[in-house]
C-alpha cells in the first residue's frame, strides 16, 4: 500500500490479506471482507483519512440493515468523515476533533435521509503525532494494547449488554454468549444518535490501536485479541487476527464464541 498520503475509502471490498503502510506517525494494517459463505455485499466500510504531517483520522463503520441498506449507510458515514476532514484542510484548521464531530453529525442526517431505517455504527480515531483520541457510536470495538498485554483503553458497547458488562453485572463470558448481545441502543442514523468522546491517550512505541467491527469481538474475546496485536510486526499480527477469526467463525472450539461475520479491522502502532 506505500506512504498514505490520500483519503483511502474501503467499501463493499473483499480482502484475502490485510493491506499495510505507512500512515501519519506510524503505520497501518487494514483487513476487510464479507461473512463465510455471505452472497450480498460485505456490509462493513473503513477509511484512512491523512490530515497534514503527522495527523489523520482512522475509521470503521457496520453497517445494520440487511437488505434495507446497510452497506450504504456505512458507505455515507466514512464519506461523510473524508469530506470534513477535506473541508477542515482547505480551511487550513488544525482542529481534528471539530472535523471529526462535524463529519459524524452530517453522516447521521445522511442515513437518516435515505429513510430506509438503515444504519450504522462507527469507530473513529483522531490521531496527532503520539495521541489518539476515539469517538464511537454503536458497538465497534476501540482498543489500546501495550507490547506486555496491558489493555489502555477500551470502548463500551452501546448496548445493553455492554453496559451490562462495564458496570460488573456480566463478565465478558457471559456478554459473548448472551441471547441479546447485538441489541445496539445507539447509531448513526437516528435522531436520538449521540457521540462518545473518550480521552486523550498518548501512544508508546511498541502500543497497538485495534478498531473493528464486531466481526471481531464476537468471535475473540478481548485477551485473544490483545494476544494476537500486541507483538511481532503488524502485518503478521494483522495475519493471525485475520487466520484466528476466520478460523472460529467456520469451525468454533466447543464453548467458544462464534459468529460468522463480516469482519473489518484496523491496526496501527507507532515508527
Amino acid at each position: 500500500m506505500g506512504d498514505i498520503t490520500q483519503p483511502i475509502i474501503y467499501t463493499q471490498q473483499d480482502f484475502t490479506s490485510a493491506h499495510s503502510g505507512a500512515f501519519a506517525s506510524g503505520r497501518v494494517a487494514v483487513f476487510t471482507v464479507r461473512a463465510p459463505g455471505k452472497e450480498t455485499v460485505n456490509e462493513d466500510a473503513a477509511a484512512l483519512i491523512p490530515h497534514g504531517m503527522n495527523s489523520g483520522v482512522l475509521v470503521v463503520a457496520d453497517g445494520v440493515g440487511g437488505i434495507r441498506g446497510g452497506d450504504e449507510a456505512a458507505k455515507l458515514a466514512v464519506n461523510a468523515l473524508v469530506a470534513a476532514v477535506h473541508r477542515s484542510e482547505e480551511a487550513e484548521e488544525t482542529i481534528l476533533r471539530d472535523a471529526i464531530l462535524d463529519g459524524i453529525e452530517h453522516a447521521n442526517q445522511a442515513v437518516m435521509d435515505l429513510g430506509t431505517g438503515a444504519a450504522t455504527t462507527l469507530a473513529v480515531i483522531e490521531l496527532q503525532g503520539d495521541s489518539v483520541r476515539p469517538y464511537h457510536v454503536g458497538d465497534s470495538m476501540i482498543l489500546v494494547s501495550g507490547q506486555r498485554g496491558k489493555v489502555k483503553f477500551q470502548s463500551i458497547s452501546h448496548s445493553p449488554v455492554g453496559y451490562a458488562v462495564e458496570s460488573g453485572l456480566l463478565d465478558e463470558a457471559d456478554a459473548i454468549h448472551h441471547e441479546e448481545r447485538h441489541v445496539v441502543s445507539n447509531v448513526v442514523g437516528s435522531p436520538e444518535m449521540r457521540i462518545d468522546i473518550g480521552p486523550a491517550i498518548t501512544l508508546a512505541r511498541r502500543d497497538t490501536l485495534v478498531l473493528a467491527s464486531d466481526g471481531l469481538s464476537d468471535n475473540l474475546y478481548s485477551e485473544e485479541i490483545v494476544e494476537r496485536v500486541r507483538k511481532g510486526p503488524l502485518a503478521a499480527a494483522a495475519k493471525e487476527v485475520v487466520e484466528v477469526c476466520q478460523r472460529q467463525m467456520l469451525s468454533p472450539a466447543e464453548g467458544h464464541p462464534s459468529k460468522p461475520d463480516d469482519l473489518t479491522f484496523i491496526l496501527f502502532r507507532l515508527d
